[in-house]
Protein backbone atom coordinates (compact mmCIF):
# COMPACT_ATOMS: atom_id res chain seq x y z
CA UNK A 1 0.00 0.00 0.00
CA UNK A 2 2.66 2.29 1.07
CA UNK A 3 4.87 1.95 -2.34
CA UNK A 4 8.34 1.88 -0.55
CA UNK A 5 11.07 0.68 -2.90
CA UNK A 6 13.09 0.04 -0.04
CA UNK A 7 11.59 -1.60 3.19
CA UNK A 8 13.33 -0.93 6.29
CA UNK A 9 15.85 -3.78 8.24
CA UNK A 10 14.05 -5.23 10.58
CA UNK A 11 17.08 -4.75 12.80
CA UNK A 12 16.19 -1.78 13.12
CA UNK A 13 13.49 -2.23 15.73
CA UNK A 14 16.11 -3.77 17.94
CA UNK A 15 18.14 -0.79 17.68
CA UNK A 16 14.74 1.16 18.49
CA UNK A 17 13.90 -1.41 21.29
CA UNK A 18 17.77 -0.80 22.88
CA UNK A 19 17.55 3.06 22.87
CA UNK A 20 13.54 3.71 22.99
CA UNK A 21 14.22 6.75 25.02
CA UNK A 22 15.78 8.12 21.95
CA UNK A 23 13.05 6.93 20.12
CA UNK A 24 10.78 8.53 21.81
CA UNK A 25 12.37 12.13 22.07
CA UNK A 26 13.20 11.91 17.92
CA UNK A 27 9.43 10.95 17.88
CA UNK A 28 7.89 13.69 19.86
CA UNK A 29 10.10 16.02 17.39
CA UNK A 30 9.05 14.25 14.54
CA UNK A 31 5.20 14.86 15.43
CA UNK A 32 5.82 18.55 16.04
CA UNK A 33 7.33 18.88 12.81
CA UNK A 34 4.68 17.32 11.00
CA UNK A 35 2.65 20.10 12.41
CA UNK A 36 4.81 22.89 11.44
CA UNK A 37 4.72 21.49 8.50
CA UNK A 38 1.23 21.61 7.83
CA UNK A 39 0.92 25.13 9.08
CA UNK A 40 4.07 26.22 6.34
CA UNK A 41 1.60 24.73 3.77
CA UNK A 42 -1.45 26.67 5.06
CA UNK A 43 0.69 30.09 5.34
CA UNK A 44 2.16 29.25 1.66
CA UNK A 45 -0.94 28.22 0.21
CA UNK A 46 -3.86 30.27 1.69
CA UNK A 47 -5.72 30.64 -1.69
CA UNK A 48 -6.48 26.73 -1.56
CA UNK A 49 -9.64 26.29 1.12
CA UNK A 50 -9.78 22.48 0.55
CA UNK A 51 -5.50 21.97 1.73
CA UNK A 52 -6.61 24.58 4.31
CA UNK A 53 -9.48 23.06 5.64
CA UNK A 54 -7.40 19.81 6.04
CA UNK A 55 -4.02 21.18 7.37
CA UNK A 56 -6.26 22.91 10.11
CA UNK A 57 -7.54 19.56 11.22
CA UNK A 58 -3.85 17.93 10.69
CA UNK A 59 -2.39 20.18 13.12
CA UNK A 60 -4.88 19.70 15.65
CA UNK A 61 -3.60 16.02 15.45
CA UNK A 62 -0.14 16.25 14.89
CA UNK A 63 0.15 18.21 17.98
CA UNK A 64 -2.29 15.80 19.89
CA UNK A 65 0.43 13.03 18.71
CA UNK A 66 3.06 15.53 19.60
CA UNK A 67 1.04 15.77 23.30
CA UNK A 68 0.56 11.92 23.50
CA UNK A 69 4.80 11.34 22.99
CA UNK A 70 5.52 14.10 25.46
CA UNK A 71 3.43 12.34 28.02
CA UNK A 72 5.10 8.90 27.01
CA UNK A 73 8.19 10.81 28.11
CA UNK A 74 7.33 12.25 31.05
CA UNK A 75 5.90 9.02 32.79
CA UNK A 76 9.32 7.64 32.08
CA UNK A 77 11.17 10.98 33.82
CA UNK A 78 12.75 11.62 30.53
CA UNK A 79 13.01 15.27 29.53
CA UNK A 80 12.17 16.26 25.81
CA UNK A 81 15.66 18.03 25.05
CA UNK A 82 16.51 20.01 22.27
CA UNK A 83 15.42 19.42 18.21
CA UNK A 84 17.81 17.10 16.37
CA UNK A 85 18.40 17.22 12.48
CA UNK A 86 16.30 14.61 10.59
CA UNK A 87 18.93 13.35 8.00
CA UNK A 88 16.51 11.90 6.18
CA UNK A 89 13.89 14.65 5.99
CA UNK A 90 17.26 17.20 4.52
CA UNK A 91 18.01 14.15 1.99
CA UNK A 92 14.49 13.62 0.94
CA UNK A 93 14.04 18.10 0.27
CA UNK A 94 17.15 17.95 -2.07
CA UNK A 95 15.21 15.85 -4.60
CA UNK A 96 12.61 18.33 -6.36
CA UNK A 97 14.83 21.28 -7.48
CA UNK A 98 14.18 25.34 -6.06
CA UNK A 99 11.21 27.41 -7.80
CA UNK A 100 9.11 26.24 -10.67
CA UNK A 101 5.53 27.54 -10.84
CA UNK A 102 3.76 27.40 -7.47
CA UNK A 103 1.47 24.36 -8.09
CA UNK A 104 4.66 22.50 -8.74
CA UNK A 105 6.13 24.12 -5.23
CA UNK A 106 2.89 22.73 -3.81
CA UNK A 107 2.39 19.24 -5.11
CA UNK A 108 6.77 18.83 -4.70
CA UNK A 109 5.72 19.63 -0.90
CA UNK A 110 2.99 17.45 -0.58
CA UNK A 111 4.92 14.44 -2.24
CA UNK A 112 7.58 15.14 0.04
CA UNK A 113 5.40 15.03 2.93
CA UNK A 114 3.36 11.77 1.76
CA UNK A 115 6.99 9.97 1.80
CA UNK A 116 7.58 10.90 5.45
CA UNK A 117 4.17 9.85 6.77
CA UNK A 118 4.39 6.66 4.65
CA UNK A 119 8.11 5.82 5.81
CA UNK A 120 6.83 6.67 9.36
CA UNK A 121 3.84 4.61 8.89
CA UNK A 122 6.19 1.37 8.17
CA UNK A 123 8.58 1.87 10.90
CA UNK A 124 5.55 2.58 13.44
CA UNK A 125 4.42 -0.79 12.13
CA UNK A 126 7.43 -1.97 13.16
CA UNK A 127 7.35 -1.12 16.11
CA UNK A 128 4.10 -2.30 16.68
CA UNK A 129 4.84 -5.74 16.50
CA UNK A 130 8.88 -5.92 17.81
CA UNK A 131 8.69 -3.97 20.57
CA UNK A 132 8.31 -5.89 23.95
CA UNK A 133 6.31 -3.56 25.53
CA UNK A 134 2.89 -4.03 25.02
CA UNK A 135 1.69 -0.74 26.23
CA UNK A 136 3.76 0.88 23.54
CA UNK A 137 3.35 -1.50 20.86
CA UNK A 138 -0.62 -0.79 21.02
CA UNK A 139 0.57 2.94 21.15
CA UNK A 140 2.68 2.90 17.89
CA UNK A 141 -0.39 0.33 16.23
CA UNK A 142 -2.37 3.86 16.66
CA UNK A 143 -0.45 6.11 15.67
CA UNK A 144 0.74 3.36 12.62
CA UNK A 145 -2.87 3.84 11.12
CA UNK A 146 -2.97 7.29 11.42
CA UNK A 147 0.42 8.02 9.52
CA UNK A 148 -0.89 5.95 6.71
CA UNK A 149 -3.91 8.36 6.59
CA UNK A 150 -1.80 11.36 6.72
CA UNK A 151 0.32 9.35 3.61
CA UNK A 152 -3.06 9.58 1.82
CA UNK A 153 -3.99 12.61 2.32
CA UNK A 154 -0.79 14.34 1.38
CA UNK A 155 -0.63 12.26 -1.79
CA UNK A 156 -4.41 13.11 -2.71
CA UNK A 157 -3.77 16.77 -2.79
CA UNK A 158 -0.79 16.67 -5.14
CA UNK A 159 -2.64 14.59 -7.49
CA UNK A 160 -5.87 16.86 -6.95
CA UNK A 161 -3.50 19.78 -7.56
CA UNK A 162 -0.88 18.62 -9.90
CA UNK A 163 -1.29 16.97 -13.04
CA UNK A 164 -1.78 13.68 -11.98
CA UNK A 165 0.13 11.91 -14.73
CA UNK A 166 3.13 14.23 -13.82
CA UNK A 167 2.94 13.90 -10.53
CA UNK A 168 2.55 10.13 -10.44
CA UNK A 169 5.66 10.24 -12.31
CA UNK A 170 6.85 12.36 -9.86
CA UNK A 171 6.21 10.10 -7.01
CA UNK A 172 7.56 7.01 -8.58
CA UNK A 173 10.84 8.97 -9.06
CA UNK A 174 11.02 10.49 -5.57
CA UNK A 175 10.24 6.16 -4.04
CA UNK A 176 13.50 5.32 -6.13
CA UNK A 177 15.45 8.53 -4.61
CA UNK A 178 14.25 7.87 -1.49
CA UNK A 179 15.19 3.75 -1.44
CA UNK A 180 18.69 5.00 -2.60
CA UNK A 181 18.46 7.72 0.63
CA UNK A 182 17.71 4.93 3.16
CA UNK A 183 20.35 2.56 1.88
CA UNK A 184 22.25 4.67 4.37
CA UNK A 185 19.91 4.61 7.28
CA UNK A 186 18.37 2.59 9.33
CA UNK A 187 21.35 2.13 12.21
CA UNK A 188 20.34 5.15 14.18
CA UNK A 189 17.71 5.21 17.13
CA UNK A 190 15.69 7.76 15.32
CA UNK A 191 12.17 7.89 13.30
CA UNK A 192 13.90 7.91 9.80
CA UNK A 193 17.84 7.28 10.92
Amino acid sequence: MLGLKLPTDPSWAKIAEKNIEEILIDHAWCEQKAASTAISLIVTFPEFPELVNAMTALVREEMGHFKMVHDKLQARGIVLGWDRKDDYVIQLRKFFPKGGSRIDQMVHRLLIAALIEARSCERFRLLSEELEDPELQEFYKQLMISEANHYTLFLNFARQYGNRKEVDRKWQDLLDFEADVMKDLGRKESIHG
